[in-house]
């Protein structure tokens, strides 16, 4: 599988977890990525849902697992010199 094939993948099956009839691929998009070996992994995300995506492609096995998690807050904390 290739980093593209993974990817439009992964926000595909993203799409579908969602059961949202406006939402497209081209809304989700992909906060961070990475791939080894034969393994790949990333984290998604769309404004439309407050929830973060990671989907893992085990290479070995030929499956992708997702997890979704949902972002319970956002702090602000001010850093000073």
């Amino acid at each position: 599988m290739t980093n593209q094939e993974f990817i439009n993948f992964a926000k595909f099956k993203v799409q579908q977890w969602l059961w949202l009839d406006d939402i497209s691929t081209d809304d989700i998009f992909v906060v961070w990525y990475s791939k080894a070996l034969q393994n790949h992994k990333a984290l998604l995300a769309t404004r439309f849902t407050n929830h973060y995506f990671e989907c893992t492609f085990n290479g070995d096995k030929g499956e992708m697992y997702m997890d979704v998690y949902d972002k319970l807050e956002n702090k602000c904390f001010k850093v000073t010199d």
